[in-house]
């Protein structure tokens, strides 16, 4: 799992700085405890289907229905989520922090979270028709292939967002006007 680009410049940096009072650390930190939020459901979600995936077998409380609806859903909150991310969000941040800014790492992972998403989006939804009947191992295959970017974005992002790292961009007036 890769750091976000600037956190090794920015550590040092932050061993140069007065330690945070609680008051500015939640400041800062807040954006990242936002984000956290949301990435925690994404890998709650993303944890029961990969189970059923790999056990070969739906969890016995949840219907195929269910099953098929909740990897659906998966996918579009996670694209609603980037949706955001890249139109409101991140615009913002890359203003003061390279990482966010459209070549760098962050974006980057999002466009290869989607090229699987896309194909993982497709073949339930094809289940979820009839077209195609549901095999655990063919999910798990799609899964694979963008299950690591997207658990080294989840981490990377908050990372990226948290107090210390924030701190060398964005003053704590700042940081209380964010968009988030």
């Amino acid at each position: 799992m890769a750091d976000p680009p600037e956190l090794p410049a920015a550590q040092n940096q932050a061993d140069q700085l007065p330690k945070l009072s609680a008051s500015d650390f939640k400041a800062y930190n807040s954006m990242a405890e936002h984000m956290d939020y949301f990435h925690s459901h994404f890998r709650q979600t993303w944890k029961v289907l990969y189970a059923a995936c790999s056990s070969g077998q739906r969890p016995k409380s949840i219907s195929l229905r269910q099953f098929l609806s909740t990897g659906l859903q998966f996918c579009h909150h996670l694209e609603i989520h980037h949706s955001i991310e890249e139109n409101h969000i991140f615009p913002v941040l890359a203003t003061k922090m390279p990482a966010f800014r459209k070549e760098l790492e962050l974006l980057t992972q999002h466009k290869q979270i989607h090229k699987g998403l896309d194909k993982f989006e497709a073949y339930l939804e094809k289940c979820r028709t009839g077209e195609n009947e549901l095999r655990l191992d063919e999910l798990k295959e799609l899964m694979d292939a963008f299950g690591d970017v997207l658990w080294a974005h989840l981490d990377d992002e908050v990372k990226a967002l948290g107090a210390e790292n924030m701190r060398n961009y964005w003053t704590v007036d700042e940081m209380r006007r964010m968009p988030m």
